[in-house]
């Protein structure tokens, strides 16, 4: 099985680079939408024709850190956040989701002192951040799974390798 790399669309790529710009600010139902269309454009010209014609596709986030970042951490209506991703997506689910949790302090430590807009949040933001990845993995326990990152770097991969696995094995082609 071949894997896509789903990179950024020029389309996409400046949305995304308009939302990470400490010097913009903008509203929540505005920086809401354009990650969705940032995602639709995505789906359109790099994930669906990679699936179409047989590759797996891995994404560092999709649906789940709009409704997480804008709903839960922002206050927008999370169920109208999934509601409008799915328009976005044209109703694309990942098959896996994995969710690495980490306690805020040391998800903070790792990332060190740089950051972009959405990082540079207060902490009760990045907390809500938390909880509301915590919150959907609950909902959606059949395809959002949490590992924790406090493991070792060994016990993270093989846990990681082995959802992944899972639904690796549920597609393979005979």
């Amino acid at each position: 099985m071949e894997c896509a790399d789903p990179g950024g669309t020029a389309v996409g790529q400046v949305i995304r680079d308009l939302l990470l710009d400490h010097r913009r600010e903008m509203t929540l139902p505005c920086e809401a939408l354009l990650f969705m269309a940032s995602r639709a454009q995505l789906v359109a010209e790099v994930i669906r024709p990679a699936i179409e014609s047989g590759r797996c596709v891995i994404c560092d986030r999709f649906l789940l850190a709009n409704v997480v970042y804008q709903g839960h951490a922002g206050g927008l209506d999370p169920a109208e956040l999934w509601r409008i991703g799915t328009l976005a997506t044209g109703g694309l689910e990942p098959d896996l989701t994995l969710v690495l949790d980490l306690p805020l302090e040391k998800a903070q430590a790792r990332r060190g002192t740089r950051t972009d807009r959405m990082e540079g949040r207060e902490r009760a933001y990045q907390q809500r951040v938390r909880d509301g990845f915590l919150t959907e993995a609950r909902a959606h326990s059949e395809r959002i799974r949490v590992i924790d990152a406090n493991a070792e770097i060994e016990e993270l991969q093989a846990r990681i390798r082995r959802e992944v696995g899972f639904v690796l094995e549920k597609h393979r082609r005979p």
